[in-house]
């Protein structure tokens, strides 16, 4: 399946301070970028997006870099693991964008929790391997190797961004071009 801006809904998941702050640095500083791509390219086609923070009494905000790349999105306060399971984040999704593709950390909880759940609900699942983090690789690894098992779309922030974008005549690619380039 190829991914489509007018099926699409972007949501990053649980990108907030703490939790950020025991991730490896390089890591989080790569995928940071990646989120801020996928954000900008998404307002720019007027994909919606949805950012859950678990818990943030705790954990903090969602990243101040990536919330200055978001000028609309739903922001979703939760304590659950699978975002599907909190109502607000259910209302949220928009049931004529059947492609939801997933960002953020942890990979193997509930980024894992949450796409099992997605596709539980009929969606098409695409988690970005390249925009999603544990503390542990093979923890990472291991719930990629789930999540495709169970039938989600592993795919990365390139594949991703020229899909919406479709050609090099859309309008705005000479714009995200260079960003593309200041990803790794």
């Amino acid at each position: 399946m190829i991914a489509l801006k007018n099926k699409s809904q972007l949501v990053l998941v649980d990108m907030q301070e703490k939790l950020a702050s025991v991730m490896p640095k390089e890591v989080i500083n790569k995928i940071t970028k990646r989120c801020e791509l996928l954000f900008t390219v998404a307002q720019k086609l007027e994909i919606p997006t949805i950012i859950t923070e678990q818990y943030p009494q705790g954990l903090g905000q969602t990243l101040p870099s990536i919330k200055a790349f978001v000028s609309e999105a739903s922001y979703i306060e939760k304590k659950v693991f699978a975002c599907t399971d909190d109502a607000i984040f259910n209302r949220y999704l928009i049931r004529t964008k059947p492609q939801v593709f997933l960002t953020g950390m942890e990979t193997h909880i509930c980024i894992l929790q949450t796409a099992l759940g997605l596709l539980k609900a009929g969606k098409e699942v695409y988690v970005i391997e390249d925009a999603v983090v544990s503390r542990n690789i093979l923890n990472k690894q291991n719930a990629l190797g789930r999540l495709k098992s169970a039938g989600c779309i592993i795919t990365n922030v390139e594949s991703v961004v020229f899909e919406w974008l479709g050609s090099s005549e859309n309008p705005i690619f000479k714009e995200i071009a260079p960003l593309i380039k200041n990803i790794d």
